[in-house]
Order: structure tokens, then sequence, then C-alpha cells
């Protein structure tokens, strides 16, 4: 195996061929020892303007590079030639580094700072610890969020030797060596007309073709060349190929997870690879046990784009696994969990348990996202869960400034839906009419208004805005380029209308001309009124049937001349009794 000699670097420089490494430190003062690094290594990297920042690699001609001796772990951010030392010492042998022990101390490390100066302490370094050193950069470089390497670590001479002789020996890399080093580079965002990541793109290719690589190989460069060269590429194809020939019995769970983001970034594919996936979803039932939260989140989010509704065992199987996992999923995690559940119309009394429990411990730490989305998930399923719809309205109390108005929108529906006070309703709804008066025209003219619908559901009567949103001016902004209001529109101004007439009779401001009032508020899509419970609905008429005899006594869903929807009319019922009394007055002679 190849292995990266960390300490005679610099002496390949023209700076210091004389006779020894040690008389040329000596001649040469420290500061002049990492110039001239600087100046031999930088024409590899990008200019600092370009646009993401990404890395550019030309052909090097520097295979090793210096390193301090002995094991201490330098300070973030020191320099690495912060000292003279006699390499040429025979005392000073060079030293095999333990696997799992360099794994574990890598794994401890939370900067690139930290990876590049542990590394630059040791004396020898395997080609597979120097793939998991760049893998550990990229790891952390990433948790920030960043899309773009920072300007010091790319002129750190340790990264710049890591890539250079990943570039010149990949023909004698071991196979995962090779995948995971391309892996971490495409995630750094090195640019792929880089000398390097061609050259390691070019090997894979090679490989590939021969066919060998192992299911887990596959699985990295999949993902590596979708980064590189998008889901449309030949080779792509050539790796799902050789993937769908493999043994699922064989895949690790991360294997598994790993070809369902390789299969969605090819959506458009899908039904070529559906006969597959029913395979594939079939066989990843026997795994969910095993999913850690973040391949539980990566698997459901990729079901939901591949559009797997047949799959619904699957997603079952996943809502039950996934309340154990409620308290340790990120943000994103848990936001794309019930994203996925909203999508498959997947609900379990477990995880909404679960749900509540969590949310109402660490909600004001909740991404604003995040909590719009568990609001969703209550309000499409009709879960009417005190403990959440508390946590959340003192999380806007304490955090409106935090919201958008999307988000806004989708936290204040589902207490109108659900038809939910909370105990702070006063500070909730001041919280809200003060950020409608304060940014009245930022938000949306169909996201105010469903704001407000949703106010006056609770009787919390937006009698302030009434008069702006019935003014023409608003009207003109909600329908917006279309050519008529959506209906939907319609039959929320006309209940707030009706609102501002049968609840508000105080309100003499503008009032909504009768173009814009429907007669009904069921929609093609949707229906505001509250939906009948059927259980319910069938008993009662039963019931009347048998009170009065017959169904014709009585009417059901009756529109009123306000627009409302009467379950069962009353008045049928009076005429009914009235038919009633004249019969038992005809049979007595009365």
């Amino acid at each position: 195996m190849a292995l990266i000699t960390l300490r005679r670097n610099l002496c390949h420089l023209s700076d210091f061929r004389i006779h020894g490494a040690l008389a040329a430190l000596k001649n040469h003062p420290v500061i002049h020892v990492h110039k001239v690094a600087e100046e031999r290594l930088c024409p590899w990297f990008c200019s600092p303007q370009s646009e993401p920042f990404k890395v550019r690699f030309h052909h090097g001609c520097c295979k090793k590079f210096h390193s301090e001796n002995g094991n201490d772990l330098h300070p973030v951010g020191e320099q690495v030639f912060s000292q003279a030392h006699d390499w040429d010492r025979p005392e000073q042998n060079l030293k095999s580094v333990d696997d799992q022990m360099f794994y574990r101390r890598l794994n401890n490390f939370t900067s690139s700072e930290e990876v590049l100066s542990f590394i630059s302490t040791l004396q020898t370094l395997p080609d597979t610890l120097a793939a998991g050193a760049l893998q550990r950069i990229c790891e952390v470089e990433k948790k920030d969020g960043d899309q773009k390497l920072p300007k010091e670590i790319l002129k750190n001479s340790v990264f710049q030797a890591l890539c250079i002789r990943c570039e010149q020996e990949s023909s004698s890399l071991p196979d995962a060596v090779l995948v995971t080093a391309l892996h971490a580079l495409t995630l750094l965002h090195v640019d792929p007309q880089s000398s390097l990541l061609l050259n390691l793109v070019a090997e894979c290719q090679r490989r590939l073709k021969r066919g060998g690589l192992e299911v887990h190989s596959l699985c990295i460069l999949g993902e590596s060349l979708i980064q590189l060269q998008g889901p449309g590429c030949a080779t792509l194809e050539l790796i799902i190929y050789q993937l769908q020939g493999e043994k699922l019995e064989e895949f690790t769970p991360e294997d598994i997870v790993a070809l369902y983001r390789i299969l969605q970034a090819c959506t458009e594919k899908v039904d070529q690879h559906q006969a597959f996936l029913n395979k594939l979803n079939n066989f990843s039932l026997s795994i969910v046990y095993s999913l850690s939260p973040t391949l539980m989140s990566q698997m459901i989010s990729a079901l939901v784009v591949l559009d797997q509704t047949q799959a619904l065992p699957l997603v079952i199987k996943l809502g039950k696994y996934a309340v154990r996992h409620i308290p340790h999923f990120t943000n994103e995690e848990l936001r794309k969990v019930l994203e996925a559940f909203i999508y498959f119309g997947h609900s379990d009394r477990f995880f909404t348990k679960a749900l509540e429990q969590h949310v109402a411990s660490v909600c004001l730490t909740l991404d604003p996202e995040v909590v719009s989305k568990v609001m969703e998930y209550c309000s499409r399923k009709q879960i009417l869960s005190k403990p959440i719809l508390d946590a959340v309205a003192e999380t806007f109390v304490c955090q409106s400034e935090k919201f958008l108005p999307h988000q806004i929108s989708e936290l204040i529906e589902p207490f109108g839906k659900l038809n939910y006070l909370p105990p702070n309703a006063s500070a909730l709804f001041r919280k809200l009419e003060n950020m409608l008066l304060t940014h009245f025209n930022y938000f949306p003219p169909k996201t105010l208004l469903k704001i407000l619908h949703s106010c006056s559901l609770i009787e919390c009567h937006p009698v302030n805005f009434m008069a702006k949103i019935f003014s023409p001016c608003f009207l003109q902004k909600l329908q917006g380029e279309e050519l008529y209001l959506d209906k939907l529109s319609l039959a929320q101004l006309t209940q707030l209308f009706l609102t501002s007439v049968l609840e508000c009779p105080f309100y003499k401001g503008q009032k909504l001309l009768p173009k814009y009032q429907v007669r009904s508020f069921l929609t093609p899509c949707s229906s505001l009124e509250t939906p009948l419970d059927f259980q319910l609905y069938r008993s009662v008429k039963i019931g009347l049937i048998d009170l009065l005899g017959a169904r014709l006594y009585f009417a059901s869903k009756v529109l009123t001349p306000y627009c409302y929807t009467i379950a069962f009319s009353t008045a049928g019922t009076w005429q009914c009794g009235r038919i009633q009394n004249r019969r038992r007055r005809r049979r007595t002679g009365a």
C-alpha cells in the first residue's frame, strides 16, 4: 500500500536542493519555508474571486510534504511549520498509525484546522487514512452549511499535499480509497474540470467498466457522479445496472439508503426502474429497525420524491420505528419525516404522542420551518393536540420575529381549522395583530386572507383589517394577473363579510361588493365548512326517520340566506310536527 511520507516534501523544492534538510532549514527562516511552499503549491488552486469558491488543480510536481515530528496536537490555527526540527536524526523512525485510534481521534475533531494539525503530527499516513482525513474535512465543513472551502484551508500545505497525492497516485489507490477521496473532494466543491477530479473520475470509470467494484464503492461513486455530472451521465446508468445485479441481502443499511438517494436523483426514469424499486421497497421492510435517524429521514424523503405511494407498508413501518428517533432527529430530518407523512396521508397515535412530548419540551429551539410543518401535520390529519398547539402558540409569542409570512399562515390556520383557542390566546392574537399592522404590505394577499379567515373561525374577528381586504385595491392585488378570483378566495372573503354582518354589527366600514360574494362554500377541491362526522350524521338521520316516520319530513345540508350550511333543517322538523298535529286532531275530531 502506498504511504504518504509526511516529512520530506520541502527537500524536493528548488530552494532546498542542498545537502540535507536540516541545513536547508538552518539557512532559511521559518517564514521563508512557508512562503516557498505556498508559492509552489498555490497555482493548483482557483482565484479567490471565483463564485462559488472552488478548488482548481493542475498537474502536481510534489508528491510528499513535511510534518512536525511527534504526536502532540497543534492548537487550532497554528502554523504547520511552527518549529524547525531535525528530521534526519536516526533515532526518529517512522511511526505506524493504528487505524481505529486514528478514526477515533479524527471523529472527535470539529474543524478542518484540527484535522490538518493532527495529520501534520504524523510521520506516515496510509492512503486509506488520508482519504478518511479528506472525508472528515468534508464533514466538518458541511456542518456549517457553507458552500465554499475557507481560503486558509486551501492554502494549507498539508491539505494541498493530500490532494496532490490523490491525483498522482490514483491508479495505485485501492477501490475504497479512490471513491472515498473522490466523494470527499466532490462535496468540498472542487472544480469538476480540475486535473485532480478528471484523473480520479477517469480512473473510477476504468475500474467500473472492468467490473469488480464492491456495492459500497458503487454507491459512493454514483452519488459523486451525480454531484459532478448530474443525473443524466451515462456512467450513472451503468452503476445502477450493476447495482441491480447485486443481491440486496449483501447491502448494508447505509448502502440501501444510498441506492435510494441515487434513484431519487433520476426521477425522470422512475418508471424504468419501478420493478427494481418495488423489490427494493419490499426488502427495506427488513432493515427499518436498524436505520439511524439520519438514514430513516433520507429513506422516507426519497420515497416522497420517487412518489412511491404503493409502498405504504414501508411508510407505516418507518412511522412505527420513527417514534423512538423523534428526540434524536435534527430539525431538517424531522421536517422531512413530517413532510413525508403529510404526503402519504399517514398518521400514528404513538408518533403523535412522541411528537407532543418532543415539541412541548424543545419548541423554543425548533426552526420556524419545523414548527410550521408540525402545525401543518396536525391540520392535515385533524389532530387536536393541545400540548402541541399550546407550545407553538407560546413559541410564536416569544419568537414571532423569526417567522416568515407563509410560516405564520401555516402556524395560525390550524387554530381556526381545529377550532381551538390556546391559554395565551390574547397574547397570541395581540402579537399577530401588531405584526400585521406593522408589516401589512409584506404579506402576500392570499397568505394574509388565509390568516384573517382563520382568526374569524375562532371568533377573533379581524375588524381592524376588514376595510383593507374589502377595498378594490386589495382585491385587485388578490386577483393578480388572473382573469378571475379563485373560488377558495371568494369563499373566504364571503365568510369574512358575513362575520362582519352577523357577529360584528358595530362594523361600519367598507363592504364586500356583491360580485365577490358566493352562494356556497363548497369548492371543487375543498370546503371551508367543517366536514360532517359521517357516523354522527348517520345516527342523527336514522333517529329523525324513526321519530318523524319518513325521510321526506326533514332536510339535510340546507343552505341558509346567509350562506351557512345547516346539517339538518329545524324548519323542516317544525313543519313535520305541524303535519302530525293536524292528523292527530282529525282522528280525535277536534
